[in-house]
C-alpha cells in the first residue's frame, strides 16, 4: 500500500471513530506502528486530524462520541485485559452499579459467575450479558433508550437511582485526564453516570490507554472521586500516557495496569482463581527512575529489589555470602 493509500485510511478510520489507537490503525493498514505514526504525524501538520496519547483523534479539541459499531472493534484485546483484571476486585454478595460501554460489558461477561451478586445497570448490553446467570440478580434503571450505545438515559434513570446504595460503580467513558477527570461526549449519559457515581461508595474507572489525556465536553467523574483506574500498559514509547498515569496516581488514584497474562481465563472466559488484582507499576520514565518521586504504593519493595539486582549481582552475594561462611 502507497502512503497516500495509507494516510486516505488512516484519515477515513479517525473519522468514522472518533479516535483510534496507534496498534488498531497498524493492524488495519498492515504496517508498522512507526510507520502509521509517521503517517499520523504528516496528516496532523495538514489539520486533518489530532495526535492523541497513542492514537489519532479528531481534529478540534473534543472527540466526539462513536456509536457502538465503531467502538465493539476498537483495542478489544485491551479491553479483554482490563475486564480481566477489573473482575477481581468483585467479592461474593457484592452490590455493585456497572455503567454504560463496550469496556463493561466485557467486565459483565465476567460477573456472570458470582455468587449473591447484584447489578444495577442502565446498560442493556450490561443486563443482556448477565441475562442468563442464575446467581446474578440484575437490576435495571428506568429511563430512554439511547440508540448509539444501548443505555438507558434521562429523569427516569436518574431518578430510579435515588436512595441507592452499593459497594462499587464501575464505570467508563469518552476520556480520561488528571485535570478533569472521566468524561463523555453525550450530556444525557454523564448526567446518568454521575447519579451511578453518587450511589456507590468507591469508583472503577475502566480505561484503555488510547483514552488516557482524551478530554471531551462532559465531565462524569471528577478525579478526586475515582478510586481506582484499571488501564492496559501504554506502548513502550507513550511517554505522554505514562505521564498521565503518574498524574493521576500523583491525585491519589490507585493505577492497576493489566498487561499479557494479568489474568487468567478459563474457556468461557471467566477468570480462573478470580483473583488478578494487582497494582503495577507505571511504564514509562518510571521504569528508568526506580526509586523517584511518586513510585512508592505502586510498587512493592520485592519488585524493586527484584528490578534492581541483576544475575551478576545476585552471584555476587551468593559467592559473599559463602565466603562468609
Amino acid at each position: 500500500m502507497f502512503a497516500a493509500e495509507r494516510r486516505q485510511l488512516i484519515l477515513e478510520m479517525v473519522r468514522a471513530n472518533g479516535a483510534v489507537s496507534l496498534r488498531e490503525l497498524a493492524r488495519v493498514v498492515q504496517t508498522s506502528e512507526v510507520t502509521v505514526r509517521r503517517d499520523v504525524r504528516a496528516l496532523e501538520a495538514e489539520g486533518l486530524l489530532d495526535r492523541r496519547h497513542g492514537g489519532a483523534v479528531l481534529p478540534g479539541g473534543f472527540t466526539r462520541e462513536s456509536g457502538f459499531p465503531q467502538k465493539s472493534h476498537l483495542a478489544t484485546a485491551e479491553k479483554t485485559a482490563i475486564a480481566d483484571l477489573a473482575a477481581g476486585l468483585v467479592e461474593e454478595g457484592e452490590a455493585i452499579v456497572v455503567g454504560a460501554g463496550t469496556t463493561t460489558q466485557e467486565l459483565a461477561r465476567r460477573l456472570a459467575r458470582v455468587p449473591g451478586l447484584t447489578v444495577v445497570t442502565n446498560s442493556l448490553l450490561v443486563a443482556q450479558a448477565l441475562a442468563h446467570a442464575n446467581r446474578v440478580e440484575v437490576v435495571m434503571t428506568g429511563g430512554t433508550l439511547r440508540g448509539s450505545n444501548y443505555a438507558l438515559v434521562g429523569s427516569g434513570a436518574e431518578q430510579s437511582l435515588q436512595g441507592l446504595r452499593v459497594s462499587r460503580a464501575f464505570l467508563s467513558g469518552s476520556g480520561l485526564t488528571a485535570e478533569r477527570g472521566l468524561s463523555t461526549s453525550n450530556m444525557l449519559s454523564a448526567s446518568v453516570d454521575r447519579a451511578l457515581v453518587q450511589a456507590a461508595a468507591e469508583v472503577v474507572v475502566l480505561a484503555d490507554h488510547t483514552k488516557l489525556g482524551t478530554d471531551t465536553m462532559f465531565q462524569t467523574v471528577p478525579t478526586d472521586v475515582i478510586t481506582r483506574l484499571v488501564t492496559d500498559e501504554p506502548p513502550q514509547h507513550d511517554d505522554r500516557a505514562a505521564t498521565e498515569l503518574q498524574a493521576l496516581a500523583d491525585q491519589g488514584v490507585q493505577i492497576a495496569v493489566a498487561g499479557p497474562g494479568a489474568a487468567g481465563s478459563g474457556a468461557d472466559g471467566v477468570p480462573s482463581g478470580r483473583q488478578p488484582r494487582r497494582d503495577m507499576p507505571l511504564p514509562g520514565q518510571r521504569r528508568t527512575h526506580p526509586g523517584g518521586p511518586g513510585a512508592g504504593g505502586l510498587r512493592s519493595a520485592g519488585a524493586l529489589a527484584d528490578q534492581q539486582s541483576g544475575p551478576a549481582e545476585r552471584e555476587r552475594a551468593r559467592v559473599a555470602d559463602l565466603r562468609r561462611r
